[in-house]
């Protein structure tokens, strides 16, 4: 059996950060995730993708995030189970609970945070006849490595952050890249769409709008696309690769059986006060959780992991005073190496 004070479901930026915030408050974690590294999805679908939106960094990889915020809660020593799923959840006389992963791993915690992203996921394919055909011969839903596509001809479809901050960073690496976007509003962050089309009057990107991409041309490879511009003009584009970028459809799995409040696969939250669930001592940090004004940012989640962890420690310690510091005062919060040999006896 593995204990802990707060079991971390989820090794993605946000539970990895959680490690941190907890750990200024010495209480320890440990995180299961079901895949075989920590990072979620920045280290398993696109390590290479540039995140503008982190605060002090203009721009920085997601894989590179992950490195920073391994190395950030590093000092307090987490527990990692990775690989296995987090399965069932069993609360004890003592307020405490027990969740089994998928392998038969026991883990006893006070506390219990679903990090978990957007939960298991698979992309969201386009309804084009023969795409599957096509699937890793040209056809990608996820851009794992850039220089994949260097001096590639790249078509993109999308009209989210994704596929508008993929069409401007693989402007730099293929040797052509259009943009095909149903309507001619994008739903991705202002700069970025203000970005593109910038790069489309520098003659950098082709951006077809209104339009849909309805088939795949080629024998056994990609070797072009069939589109489709509203009125009903139909041309081909040659290509080397078809990248349509619609976003994940998430799947909680065996979480939705726990008793906890969903709504539209999403896990409802209190964020009034400290995002916790229906269910008392366990909470819901991220883009696994929803409620009022809630915004799928990683910034967000860090936010929601600071304000978890502060109700996390008066639930462990009712009666135990806690005073809020500043980390720039003489580094009073972090764990000295007397500190972590005291905590271990």
């Amino acid at each position: 059996m593995i204990t802990t004070d707060i079991l971390i479901i989820g090794a993605g930026p946000t539970g990895l950060f959680t490690v941190f915030e907890a750990g200024l408050l010495k209480l320890r974690c440990h995180l299961i995730d079901a895949l075989p590294q920590a990072g979620g999805q920045c280290s398993e679908i696109y390590p290479k993708k540039p995140i503008y939106d982190i605060p002090a960094y203009p721009e920085i990889l997601a894989g590179d995030l992950t490195d920073k915020l391994l190395e950030q809660c590093k000092q307090f020593e987490p527990g990692f189970t990775l690989g296995e799923r987090a399965e069932t959840i069993d609360k004890q006389e003592d307020g405490s609970f027990i969740v089994t992963t998928n392998k038969g791993t026991k883990h006893q915690a006070k506390i219990v945070a679903i990090a978990g992203g957007l939960g298991s996921f698979e992309p969201r394919k386009p309804p084009i006849p023969n795409i599957i055909d096509f699937e890793d011969k040209g056809v990608e839903y996820i851009i794992r490595d850039p220089e994949f596509y260097r001096n590639k001809k790249v078509v993109i479809s999308g009209g989210g952050d994704s596929a508008l901050d993929w069409s401007i960073f693989l402007t730099n690496i293929a040797s052509s890249v259009t943009l095909i976007h149903r309507r001619n509003e994008f739903r991705g962050a202002l700069d970025s769409v203000d970005k593109v089309q910038e790069l489309k009057d520098a003659g950098k990107i082709t951006m077809i709008t209104p339009a849909e991409v309805k088939g795949i041309v080629g024998t056994g490879k990609v070797t072009g696309v069939s589109v489709v511009q509203e009125g009903g003009e139909e041309f081909t584009i040659e290509t080397d690769h078809f990248i349509p970028l619609f976003g994940l459809s998430p799947k909680l799995g065996p979480i939705a059986n726990w008793g906890l409040e969903i709504e539209k696969n999403a896990i409802k939250v209190d964020n009034a006060l400290d995002y916790q669930t229906n269910i008392p001592g366990i909470y819901a940090i991220g883009d696994v959780n929803t409620y009022p004004g809630k915004l799928k940012l990683i910034l967000c989640g860090f936010h929601e992991a600071t304000l978890m962890c502060q109700s996390a420690f008066k639930r462990i310690f009712p009666d135990k005073k806690y005073v809020m510091k500043y980390t720039t005062v003489g580094g009073s919060m972090v764990l000295t190496a007397q500190e972590k040999k005291l905590q271990k006896l």
